[in-house]
């Protein structure tokens, strides 16, 4: 497993990123978004982002049953899916409290709009 950090993700650097199927993306803006494929690419962050995305907010405490895994280890999931701007993270007493963070996934979205192709062939 890889010790890289990822660097924090800027939402506002994904905003700049016209979708990719009106103009290939500069080295700049893939290095900007990549972080975010990267975090929801392991399989175990994205069922994490799955069960937080579905519920207005989730407890850790609540997360860690969950899998069989250690809680360090899913508080470093938790870490990698903040640090990429997928998840909001609030500290209440003992307990961390996540929520998804819609504007991101909104972004991923519209760069990834296919239909935005306007010289797309009709089948």
């Amino acid at each position: 497993m890889s010790k890289q950090a990822l660097p924090v993700v800027n939402l506002d650097a994904v905003t700049c990123c016209a979708p990719i199927a009106v103009r290939p993306m500069d080295t700049n803006q893939a290095a900007a978004v990549a972080p975010m494929f990267k975090a929801l690419g392991d399989p175990v962050r994205l069922r994490l982002m799955s069960m937080i995305a579905s519920v207005p907010e989730m407890c850790v405490c609540d997360l860690t049953p969950a899998f069989d895994l250690s809680g360090p280890t899913i508080s470093h999931h938790l870490k990698v899916l903040r640090e990429a701007g997928m998840v909001d993270s609030e500290r209440r007493g003992t307990w961390v409290w996540y929520r998804a963070r819609p504007d991101a996934f909104r972004q991923l979205r519209a760069l990834l709009d296919l239909s935005a192709n306007s010289t797309e062939a009709t089948a």
